[in-house]
């Protein structure tokens, strides 16, 4: 009897270490599987996020569309000098307004250079506030600017 129990447990033994390999085996098959899964699904989560953002985006628009504040500086009313008195007036005006009037004169006298737009060809009134006969549009604001006060 003792021999048949040994026999026994001897072929358990020896079954029980085929049924753990067959158990392993089938770990590693579903491991390799896995990642392949886990990549498809990894690939529609990136356009999931890649949509995410755009509609963020989206909701930022509304935000940026608030009633823009104009830089107090600019805003500040300034006096002109005499020479620059001329063209825009003599009241304290904001320098944008006073870059503006400059403008409109120029237009209504027909003052830019038919050859290049981008030159101013000043009239006397203009000589004298300029110092020269013409100027470029890049200039302008920083000759009127240092007549105002």
């Amino acid at each position: 009897m003792a021999v048949k129990k040994k026999a026994a447990k001897a072929t358990t033994k020896k079954a029980a270490p085929k049924a753990k390999a067959t158990k392993k085996a089938a770990p590693k098959a579903t491991k390799k599987a896995a990642p392949k899964a886990t990549k498809k699904a990894a690939a529609p989560k990136a356009t999931k996020k890649a949509a995410a953002p755009k509609a963020t985006k989206k909701a930022a628009a509304p935000k940026v569309k608030k009633a823009r504040k104009p830089n107090e500086a600019f805003m500040k009313a300034l006096t002109p000098s005499a020479l620059l008195a001329e063209i825009v007036g003599n009241k304290p005006l904001p320098r944008t307004q006073v870059v503006k009037k400059v403008w409109d004169y120029i237009k209504k006298n027909n003052l830019q250079n038919p050859k290049n737009k981008r030159n101013i060809l000043a009239d006397d009134k203009l000589q004298k506030l300029f110092g020269k006969k013409e100027v470029t549009m890049f200039e302008l604001a920083g000759i009127v600017g240092k007549h105002l006060s």
